[in-house]
């Protein structure tokens, strides 16, 4: 359907955004990944370009290699007040807690973390009231006043509205001055298909509150819409006037009950204002249909920012430094059933999408993966002369293929492509992957189904992510590319 595709597709969940003069800036969970906390920058809310990552070096950020899948960082609020960028937000690994960062300037560099030992709970929010008091929200859904500048809590943490009555997981609250009211807006119903968007009104950041009657202003929960899970939204106004909402969505594919693979997205609709409440829109189309190719030669000294690794990176197992021009990756851990795998990937964020690499694995082994999590991936290895399609799906691995092969560099691919509705147990996608030979023909391996690749699979808050990765010794990469795969429309 014409309409639904997210302004910033792919696993990029929990938006938040603010405005300053012509200029949004937009914030993202990350969760086990680091470089954390993806910041993107746009004028027009429909185009986005990634301009850096909050917590972008290890003093930062550095997660225990115990951190769980879907563990870790935790729905920012991302605020622009006196002259400064505020971003609050959860690390939810062993010893995180609530954290503060500041900076002049969204692309960085944002100031080492102030924690917030005083504050308790997940998804915080952050907001000033007309007299410089500053606000911290909290999922249950819970208030305390902080001291933004040394982390102190300034009183006791009070209940506020939670929401509809028996209605699960009140989370994800914003609190926002319009006019001379004050608006709690918060979801509610779960991150699952039940996910909605609910507001209260009130005197001030403190309430009381009363609902809106129209609660929710946004869900698509029991409905046909192919964006499903609708919710964690943030509001933002114009210079015009008008109000825009970003949320999180995700899009279903294949037969019953429906597999996300990309993870949950962020999707934009127009708000207008009703007896003082919002009206969510429709969804405003993003440009995803327009979605360039990617490519990566590996020149730069450092990796551009929409690469990311689980739980850690450094120079010692991952550098382009080595050799100009080759990405150097050196084995830890057991590979991608590993909780420190050394992979380097990017958020697969095409419903339809072709990746290739170029790999000499020289005396060690490793490819291109696409990876959900450490017991959810698909590979394609080089290594000894061989190349082999491995799969993980929970407790299982097995090769899924085997082709013997000269020594030396090799070109590696994966084929995603969408597949026809047959039956209520049809897949969503099929990864194709594949060897391509000095001629440029691809030599196709193995087709696996990608449900097993999806949330509903795996369970977790994140989507795929597709790269390299080294599994034993070092192994160098000349290039990665990405690409829109052309394929005729889905039956």
């Amino acid at each position: 359907m014409a309409g639904r595709t997210p302004v910033i597709p792919g696993f990029h969940p929990d938006p938040s955004i603010c405005r300053v003069g012509d200029d949004y800036y937009l914030a993202c969970s990350s969760f086990e990944y680091v470089p954390g906390v993806p910041l993107f920058h746009s004028r027009d809310l429909l185009h986005w370009t990634q301009i850096g990552n909050v917590l972008d070096r290890p003093g930062q950020l550095t997660l225990p290699r115990d951190a769980p899948a879907s563990g870790g960082i935790y729905a920012p609020t991302l605020r622009h007040h006196d002259g400064r960028f505020w971003l609050i937000v959860t690390n939810c690994a062993e010893g995180g807690g609530n954290l503060l960062v500041t900076a002049t300037d969204p692309a960085g560099p944002w100031s080492d973390p102030l924690p917030l030992p005083g504050v308790h709970g997940i998804d915080p929010d952050i907001v000033w009231d007309e007299d410089g008091t500053c606000w911290c929200t909290t999922a249950g859904i819970s208030q305390v006043p902080i001291d933004p500048y040394t982390g102190r809590t300034l009183g006791e943490p009070r209940r506020l509205w939670s929401g509809t009555p028996g209605a699960k997981a009140p989370e994800a609250p914003h609190l926002y001055r319009v006019g001379d009211t004050w608006y709690l807006l918060i979801a509610e119903g779960g991150t699952e298909r039940g996910h909605g968007v609910s507001v209260a009104r009130g005197p001030s950041p403190s309430g009381p509150f009363e609902p809106c009657p129209a609660n929710p202003v946004l869900s698509h929960r029991s409905t046909d819409d192919p964006v499903q899970n609708t919710g964690h939204a943030d509001l933002v106004q114009a210079p015009d006037g008008n109000w825009w909402m970003v949320f999180l969505g995700v899009r279903p594919g294949g037969g019953s009950p429906g597999w996300h693979v990309l993870g949950r997205e962020t999707f934009l609709a127009p708000v207008r204002w009703e007896d003082g409440w919002p009206v969510v829109g429709g969804i405003v189309a993003g440009a995803e249909s327009a979605a360039p190719a990617y490519r990566d030669d590996f020149d730069a000294p450092e990796l551009a920012p929409g690469w990311i690794s689980p739980r850690s990176r450094n120079a010692s197992h991952c550098t382009t430094r080595d050799r100009p021009g080759r990405l150097t990756l050196r084995a830890r851990g057991a590979g991608l059933d590993s909780p420190d795998v050394t992979f380097v990937g990017r958020r697969q964020d095409l419903l339809s999408c072709r990746a290739r690499t170029r790999v000499d694995p020289g005396e060690g082994s490793g490819g291109l993966a696409v990876r959900l999590d450490e017991d959810h991936h698909y590979e394609i290895e080089a290594g000894g002369g061989t190349v082999r399609v491995l799969a993980r799906i929970g407790p299982l691995r097995t090769a899924v293929a085997e082709l013997d092969v000269p020594e030396g560099p090799l070109t590696l691919g994966v084929d995603v492509s969408p597949q026809p509705v047959r039956d209520a147990r049809s897949g969503p996608d099929t990864l194709t992957f594949g060897v391509t030979g000095p001629d440029g023909a691809f030599t196709a391996l193995a087709a696996l189904d990608g449900r097993y690749l999806s949330t509903e699979v795996a369970g977790g808050f994140t989507g795929r992510v597709i790269g390299p990765y080294a599994a034993e010794g070092t192994v160098h990469f000349d290039w990665f590319t990405y690409e829109p795969l052309k394929e005729p429309p889905v039956a």
